[in-house]
């Protein structure tokens, strides 16, 4: 079994990620969905946030170019990153959505980015709008940012553009397809439900 599909399965096992093809749930932005991605929850497990470390040490060697720092996004990132930078023995900073209202205002905690090559590390892209949202703080703090990894994505094309139009390529560790394809090979979807998913998700425009 390739590792996408692995981890799908092991993101459905915890549910980290649940999906519901009759009952939909609502996000944030009131959008419908049939499928739930809660990431933080890897962090209660031990066996798949190393399995996670791991996938993105996979994906970082074909990289062209390799990171100085790993950044993690606030607040599911935090963690990945962090692990990810200890395994590789590389400095970590963290990027808030906004700056903080008190103290020194920082957006971007940890040591100096300026000039220095990140790699932005998110559990999630929907539209890729935070991811992108962090990437513009640090270039705006003199950050060269390499690359955006994150744990799933839905694979919505409003986040292909998003990424296109900045010239910042991304990559996940699995995804919404595979996703399916798990389900269908386990038996837990049948054909009318596996184009009703894919249906919904390219019809998606935000």
């Amino acid at each position: 079994m390739k590792l996408a599909q692995e981890l799908a399965r092991d993101l459905l096992r915890i549910k980290a990620v649940q999906i519901n093809p009759e009952n939909y749930f609502t996000w944030t932005s009131g959008i419908k969905s049939p499928i739930y991605c809660d990431n933080r929850i890897t962090m209660s497990f031990p066996e798949i946030r190393k399995k996670i470390t791991l996938a993105f040490i996979e994906k970082m060697e074909y990289l062209d170019i390799k990171p100085d720092i790993i950044a993690g996004c606030a607040t599911a990132g935090i963690p990945h990153a962090a692990w990810l930078a200890d395994s590789l023995n590389l400095p970590m900073v963290y990027v808030r959505s906004k700056p903080k209202g008190h103290g020194k205002g920082n957006q971007i905690e940890g040591y100096q980015v300026e000039g220095k090559k990140v790699l932005v590390i998110e559990d999630l892209i929907s539209t890729g709008g935070s991811a992108l949202e962090a990437v513009e703080a640090l270039e705006k703090a003199g950050a060269i940012v390499v690359y955006v990894l994150s744990i799933f994505t839905y694979g919505l094309e409003k986040a292909t553009v998003n990424f296109e139009q900045v010239n910042l390529n991304f990559q996940s560790l699995t995804n919404y397809d595979e996703l399916i394809e798990g389900l269908e090979a386990d038996g837990k979807l049948d054909a009318f439900q596996k184009s009703a998913l894919i249906e919904w998700r390219n019809s998606i425009k935000i």
